[in-house]
């Protein structure tokens, strides 16, 4: 009999029994419960239905609380206590999808932190860019350290969250809705969306994916399409489970530590370093706002997103140079402008000061720095500065 293991659980166990197949409609991480669920069934020697049915039967005597609490209490060394804590919520997952709520002080496991959170810095994530092989991977690299979306959430984004014209602005927005967040807009999550965005390096990476993408399919990517899809014919949806060896691969052959959640906190320091407010950082990230009943109306996008671009230089790490902002370039760009025409304003003013000079050149010289002080020794004195580095000086 072929050993049940994470990779066949759902195969080998749980498409037998029709009430985990229920259950596991409403998750996403279904290989993960599946194997939680099964390893209590088989460590407690009781079926999913005789779980529910034990419930069912005395449901005020919480037997399957006292099972479970045993469980997770163990000196048993078979399961690592990261396992019980997982273990605990697939079951007690297991009975609140199939109406037999487990009480909730039941199964509780005291999850110990054995390693300090893995703190990235621009270094690593562009070794872990470099060491994409196609333009799917090093579009999805700095994707998600853009957008802080997470892990299960990712694989079930499309091209119509993305706002329209999005190609055209420098940092688009993406909306997420409650249905593909935590909690999936049910009880306290209800109305939650994450409202997030794409540095200008993630929208280009993600532009040079999408023409890829659609030269391969031969035809327009449709907006109700996933966006990451396998790079293989027939080009699929990646699930939640390919998307995660994807980024486990992709992390192991550049020899670094990462995670989705390591990509979610790389956004959040970059917003705390501009000041930004917890709960606007919580927009971003799709968390649960406190205290507002309908805070995706307040504030408007675009305050989001001016606050997002302060961010930009700091999230963004594919080169040693951040790209600028359209709006910075801009600005410099007129800046630029208005300097060049003082510039010739005073060119001007000083041609005409200068009409009778005899060799054109006593009254006023462009020279390059290093030449300066020799001039200065000989009373001549800076008017301007050139972007080039060269200096005006006159007599």
């Amino acid at each position: 009999m072929e050993k049940i293991t994470q990779g066949n659980v759902l195969k080998l166990w749980a498409d037998k029994h029709e009430e985990v197949k229920n259950w596991l409609n409403h998750l996403q991480e279904k290989e993960l419960n599946a194997f939680g669920l099964y390893r209590f069934c088989e460590w407690a020697s009781l079926q999913p239905e005789e779980l529910l049915e034990e419930k069912a039967k005395h449901p005020s005597e919480n037997k399957i609380e006292k099972v479970l609490d045993k469980f997770c209490g163990s000196d048993d060394k078979t399961f690592t206590n990261s396992f019980r804590y997982q273990a605990s919520i697939a079951v007690k997952s297991f009975f609140r999808w199939n109406y037999r709520d487990l009480a909730k002080a039941s199964g509780a496991v005291t999850l110990e932190k054995v390693k300090p959170y893995n703190a990235l810095n621009k270094e690593v994530l562009r070794k872990l860019w470099s060491h994409a092989h196609n333009l799917r991977d090093r579009a999805i690299v700095p994707f998600i350290c853009s957008t802080a979306i997470a892990k299960e959430t990712l694989s079930e984004v499309t091209w119509s969250l993305l706002e329209e014209n999005w190609e055209t602005k420098d940092t688009p927005c993406i909306q997420i809705p409650a249905q593909l967040l935590k909690g999936h807009g049910i009880g306290r999550y209800k109305n939650v969306q994450q409202i997030t965005f794409l540095t200008g390096e993630a929208k280009a990476a993600l532009l040079d994916y999408k023409a890829w993408l659609e030269k391969r399919l031969g035809r327009k990517v449709k907006p109700n399409e996933n966006i990451w899809r396998s790079t293989r014919v027939p080009y699929e949806a990646l699930t939640y489970e390919t998307l995660g060896m994807l980024i486990t691969r992709l992390a192991e052959e550049a020899g670094v530590d990462f995670s989705c959640h390591d990509a979610r906190r790389w956004v959040n320091t970059g917003l705390e370093s501009t000041g930004i407010s917890p709960n606007w950082a919580k927009k971003i990230r799709g968390r649960k706002v406190k205290g507002e009943e309908a805070p995706y109306s307040r504030p408007a996008i675009e305050q989001l997103r001016d606050k997002f671009r302060e961010a930009v230089p700091v999230l963004e790490f594919t080169s040693d140079r951040p790209q600028v902002p359209k709006e910075v370039q801009e600005r410099m760009a007129a800046l630029e402008a208005e300097q060049l025409e003082l510039r010739q304003k005073y060119r001007f003013r000083r041609a005409k000061e200068t009409e009778k000079c005899e060799d054109g050149e006593h009254c006023q010289k462009i020279v390059a720095e290093e030449n300066l002080p020799n001039f200065l020794s000989q009373n001549w004195r800076v008017v301007a500065s050139l972007p080039s580095g060269k200096v005006v000086i006159e007599s």
